[in-house]
């Protein structure tokens, strides 16, 4: 019994930023709690994707009222008012435009939530640390699903490899030339630009001994005066 409470994550709310222990969300949202929350009293924002794949921004108290009505956010001394409808799994979602609280939750550095018509509250001090990491990661299950494409096999890659890259670019050329053909590494070199074994000794006898700075200036002047 006792290992499987201890495998079991704890479904409470906590301070700080962390996945959402409600039933059924997972990795779908972050909840932010106020410090000194329990699972017994306590002030979060939830950031969720939601089942249309929006972003979605909750408010979930444990105030005996419910959570819906009119807000005050305030994200590092700035204040602004929201309107909140009863939603669930939370207690309230934010309605209207939010893109200003969900871009300084996860930038900002605290936040405190507030009734506008002044009812109790328990400890609404969130901080924000850890916020844009685990808003992302929650988000990340918006992301948009690309099928995946069927992948040739290693043949059929190769051939297309080889044809994109190598194939001539004309019809005629195209069609005349195997496409898995590979060409030389490097174009032939001109003739006479190779040196043979005997004029390579007599270029070592010539300079033996003489220094390298001197050597190549008398190697650059017979250059010049060839090609001259």
């Amino acid at each position: 019994m006792l290992a499987l409470l201890l495998a079991t994550p704890a479904s409470a709310q906590e301070a700080g930023w962390h996945y959402s222990p409600l039933p059924g969300e997972g990795d779908r949202a972050t909840l932010g709690c106020a410090l000194d929350s329990t699972p017994q009293i306590y002030a979060c924002l939830a950031v969720r994707c939601e089942d249309d794949f929006t972003t979605g921004i909750h408010i979930h108290t444990s105030r005996s009222g419910g959570d819906a009505g009119r807000w005050a956010i305030t994200v590092d001394k700035e204040t602004r008012s929201f309107d909140a409808e009863a939603a669930m799994p939370y207690g309230a979602r934010l309605v209207g435009d939010f893109s200003w609280v969900l871009y300084n939750l996860a930038n900002g550095a605290v936040a405190y939530l507030a009734p506008e018509d002044g009812s109790d509250m328990p400890a609404n001090h969130i901080p924000l640390d850890g916020s844009l990491y685990a808003i992302n990661a929650a988000l990340a299950y918006c992301a948009p699903r690309v099928p995946v494409e069927p992948k040739p096999d290693s043949r059929g890659a190769t051939q297309s490899w080889f044809e994109g890259r190598y194939a001539p670019a004309s019809p005629r050329g195209r069609a005349a030339m195997p496409t898995t053909q590979i060409p030389a590494r490097s174009p032939a070199r001109p003739s006479g630009t190779h040196r043979s074994s005997a004029a390579a000794g007599r270029h070592r006898r010539r300079f033996r001994g003489v220094p390298a700075a001197r050597r190549n200036a008398r190697t650059w002047r017979h250059i010049r005066r060839r090609h001259a």
